[in-house]
């Protein structure tokens, strides 16, 4: 029992990581029916530009590591990877939106070789290590429950995961903005007549997307320590995937899918092999497709009369 509970523990940690990067894939197909294939290397920017942040702050300019810094650096980044959003859109997908699906999706994987490759050129090939004074601001504390280990850590990134999921949900469910978003999703020429400016609501979704994704990426940096150039690759496929599963366009189905494809993979890891725990992943996830082909909770769609 004692080992299910930590894997679980373990699973949900992990798990939380994927459900941001997924927000980012599903919410960019609910408004334009694209796939970003760009947002896995948004999210791998975005634990470098934490990596920076916190070698500047903490480091070079001597400020003390505390919650409030951490806080700080969280907003600093993902305000960063926001306005990069807002230049791939503008640059990348804005041109192209007129020309068809396919155009604009050879565009998000030039997209994503040019972040990786810059990414590579400006700090290296080598893994980077985030400095020791990181730990100074989340203590090594770790709590004993039924037999498995919690360490303050895993409840920081879950309860920042927890929130920023959270916030997400009652903004697009129950503000104006929200409201906007939704019926873009549903209908652009009916949401133009309404008087949504299309554009605008896109650009709003190229801004929380990337933003959410700069999230998990510094969480992934702070929790496992080091980060390198091709991160984007391994957890935006499994963001991708875990946004299938809860169903594509879904908020929460992206949160639940990206929870229970980490649970997946701990489970598989602690009771199986951890060389298998990506097979078994997939294989779960053929499984439910099967059974429910759109997903979890069901894939937005629009039923036309």
């Amino acid at each position: 029992m004692g080992q299910f509970l930590q894997q679980l523990i373990n699973g949900l940690t992990i798990g939380s990581f994927y459900a941001l990067i997924a927000l980012g894939y599903t919410m960019v197909y609910g408004v334009l029916k694209l796939i970003n294939f760009a947002h896995g290397d948004l999210f791998m920017l975005g634990a470098y530009v934490g990596l920076v942040t916190l070698m500047g702050l903490v480091v070079n300019m001597g400020m003390s590591a505390s919650l409030l810094v951490l806080l700080a650096i969280f907003l600093i980044v993902m305000v960063v990877i926001a306005l990069v959003g807002i230049v791939l859109e503008r640059v990348a997908y804005r041109p192209l939106y007129r020309a068809g699906r396919l155009p604009p999706v050879v565009s998000a994987l030039g997209a994503a070789i040019f972040i990786q490759n810059a990414v590579m050129l400006l700090y290296g090939a080598r893994y980077r290590t985030y400095p020791e004074e990181f730990k100074a601001i989340v203590p090594e504390v770790i709590w004993t429950v039924g037999g498995a280990r919690i360490s303050l850590m895993q409840v920081v990134m879950l309860a920042i995961a927890f929130v920023l999921m959270a916030g997400l949900y009652i903004f697009v469910q129950y503000t104006r903005v929200g409201t906007a978003m939704r019926a873009v999703s549903l209908d652009h020429d009916i949401a133009r007549l309404m008087g949504i400016d299309v554009y605008r609501i896109i650009a709003l979704v190229f801004i929380i997307g990337p933003a959410l994704g700069a999230a998990g990426g510094v969480m992934v940096g702070l929790f496992y320590g080091r980060i390198y150039f091709t991160l984007g690759w391994g957890y935006g496929l499994k963001a991708f995937t875990a946004a299938i599963l809860g169903g594509i366009g879904n908020i929460p189905g992206a949160m639940i899918g990206g929870l229970l494809l980490g649970v997946i993979e701990a489970l598989a890891t602690g009771f199986v092999s951890d060389a298998w725990k990506n097979a078994i992943a997939f294989v779960v996830l053929i499984l439910i497709l099967i059974w429910r082909p759109t997903g979890l909770l069901g894939e937005r769609v629009v039923e036309k009369l």
